[in-house]
């Protein structure tokens, strides 16, 4: 019986040595459970995404401003230097060679009274280009000082978005793991892009029906951060491009289009077909389409779709274009 080690003792020195991994693991999250915080995630980067948008038309818009101005200032440059040249010929045919073929006869004319009127145009036709030279070069610097200004405030636009851009990879990051997830649980909504959507049949009419005709044509297709169609869409991508199909301009993120309706806002209790209706914190926005439901698009792993106003959630404010 020496050297035999006891059925007891030997499957608890077994146990000692099981790998732990399986113990430890976390149990695998439901699919709520990732869905509420995927959403939760979106929240958090909503305004970032939001701010990264503003960002960029800020910088399309200073970039389109200095790429006008400086146009005009290579114009100009180069009509100041076309005088310029055309001034130093005129010095140096008029000074420097000084013969018959390149005065045309201004000096060596029959007539006195004639010649001395020819030098006279030539004297005055070097001061009338002098002048214009002096108008152009004044003119210029101007435009150079107009040129300078807008090259700056393109490059803080640019410094900016380069700024923004890096937080919104950190939110794609974190996002792509959930859409991983999302995938791993069967939850994720790759959507269309190519699809036709639906029709709409809501009791909109005017410009608020054909911003309604609109939006349910994108139904079915992936929302996408900064997405502005046609193939995906972000939530005010998909309402500012519906309203410019009915004819009204809207700015590009929530947050503008929330302080371009100032004016414009409406009760809850009273709210009409094409009302944009905006999240707590002005972080996400649809459009009510009559009849208790709202069509937008709502966050990663998610398709544009209609859905009731319980299922929107909650509402901050409303605006009617």
């Amino acid at each position: 019986m020496r050297g035999r080690v006891p059925v007891a003792a030997g499957l608890a020195a077994a146990v000692l040595f099981i790998p732990m991994a399986s113990a430890q693991a976390a149990p695998k999250p439901t699919i709520p459970q990732a869905q509420a915080k995927l959403k939760e995630l979106n929240k958090q980067a909503d305004k970032i995404v939001d701010d990264y948008n503003a960002a960029n038309e800020k910088w399309k818009k200073a970039k389109a401003a200095y790429d006008s101005v400086n146009g005009d200032y290579q114009k100009q440059n180069a009509t100041v230097e076309a005088l310029r040249q055309s001034l130093v010929s005129l010095a140096v045919n008029s000074y420097q060679t000084g013969d018959v073929s390149m005065l045309g006869g201004v000096f060596y004319g029959p007539d006195p009274e004639a010649t001395l009127s020819g030098m006279a145009s030539l004297d005055q036709l070097s001061q009338t280009r002098a002048q214009q030279l002096k108008d152009y070069e004044a003119a210029i610097a101007g435009l150079k000082a107009k040129r300078d200004k807008q090259k700056a405030t393109y490059d803080d636009a640019t410094k900016s978005k380069a700024d923004l851009s890096k937080k919104k990879s950190t939110v794609e990051k974190l996002v792509k793991e959930q859409t991983a997830l999302l995938k791993q649980l069967g939850a994720y909504n790759a959507g269309n892009p190519k699809s036709a959507g639906i029709t709409y049949t809501g009791p909109a009419s005017g410009n608020a029906l054909a911003a309604l005709q609109f939006a349910y044509k994108q139904v079915g297709k992936p929302y996408r951060y900064g997405g502005t169609g046609p193939d995906s869409w972000d939530c005010s991508g998909l309402t500012q491009a519906a309203w410019a199909a009915a004819g009204v301009s809207l700015p590009r993120t929530t947050y503008e289009q929330w302080s371009w309706g100032a004016s414009r806002r409406v009760s809850i209790n009273s709210l009409q077909p094409g009302d944009l209706l905006f999240h707590p914190g002005i972080g996400h926005v649809g459009i009510y389409a009559g009849d208790g439901k709202v069509v937008h698009a709502p966050q990663t792993g998610d398709v544009v779709k209609v859905v009731t106003l319980a299922g929107y959630g909650s509402i901050a404010g409303a605006v009617r274009p």
